[in-house]
């Protein structure tokens, strides 16, 4: 009888000790992984920074519009204003920026050449008609014996104001020469105007020192001097002289910046060149 007894409490023991060890089914079934799982998140793509330098007016003003559907598109569009046309381009190629919106193609050249760069074209923009303007006379013909004349200073502004003053009447450029004419080919010069050359940032400012002055769209505008209304003469549409995002080589073709010049020739970029500077500057797209 004593065998039985402690035969009947051993087996008690192993079966309260095996039941001990054993969770509930609903609680095994909570520490599975869920076969039906949802897979984890994808981290979202990185947002690339795209530094652009650019003249205020227009370019920093069109670059400016796009900020926020580049935003869409994964790319922080970080502006940076110059007043110059050498910094611009010296920090592209120093890599202290991505890309620059603010010359033509004979410009990029001349500087490329003369600074032994490589910079390059991404895309054409938009092209400002170049004029000329005064505060002492309202015509080219008044212009007297003598007067003063002020153009820009780089070879390739000087150059087109040159051929302009030489489309316009006012002197004559040596046979073929065009818009490589420096000061040195005017063949004749009926009137002996005297033709200065300045930076082309201080032209607007120092209108009023000469009888005429040759200025660059985006500096005349910057000066709330409209092309269309306030110069005596000025480039027809057709010039070859188109503004253009430049770049470097090895970032030419990269994601960030093939966005960007996707939407400097988008529609919505024509529009709003047209709506807001009614004519001064021109989509070349």
């Amino acid at each position: 009888m004593k065998k039985l007894t402690v035969s009947l409490v051993s087996l008690f023991f192993v079966l309260a000790l095996a039941a001990c060890g054993q969770k509930p089914a609903e609680n095994q079934a909570s520490s599975a992984p869920a076969a039906s799982a949802s897979p984890a998140a994808t981290t979202p793509a990185k947002e690339v920074t795209l530094k652009v330098g650019a003249s205020s007016v227009p370019h920093a003003e069109i670059l400016n519009n796009l900020k926020a559907k580049m935003k869409t598109q994964g790319v922080n569009l970080e502006v940076i204003e110059f007043n110059d046309y050498v910094q611009p381009n010296v920090q592209v190629f120093e890599k202290q920026l991505d890309a620059n919106f603010f010359q033509h193609q004979p410009y990029l050249d001349q500087f490329n050449a003369d600074k032994k760069q490589n910079l390059v074209k991404v895309v054409g923009v938009h092209i400002e008609p170049f004029g000329a303007y005064s505060q002492k006379v309202k015509s080219a013909a008044e212009l007297k014996e003598g007067a003063t004349v002020a153009i820009p200073n780089d070879p390739s502004n000087a150059g087109r104001a040159l051929a302009l003053m030489e489309k316009n009447g006012l002197i004559k450029l040596k046979d073929g020469i065009g818009i490589k004419a420096t000061v040195k080919d005017i063949v004749e010069n009926s009137k002996k105007l005297q033709i200065k050359e300045l930076d082309p940032a201080m032209l607007p400012r120092t209108i009023g020192e000469f009888d005429l002055a040759l200025i660059n769209t985006n500096y005349a505008l910057q000066a709330n001097l409209m092309p269309t209304k306030d110069a005596l003469f000025i480039e027809d549409k057709n010039s070859p002289y188109v503004n253009i995002l430049v770049s470097r080589p090895d970032n030419k073709d990269s994601e960030a910046m093939q966005k960007l010049a996707k939407e400097l020739n988008s529609a919505d970029t024509k529009k709003f060149i047209e709506d807001k500077y009614k004519g001064a500057i021109v989509p070349a797209f």
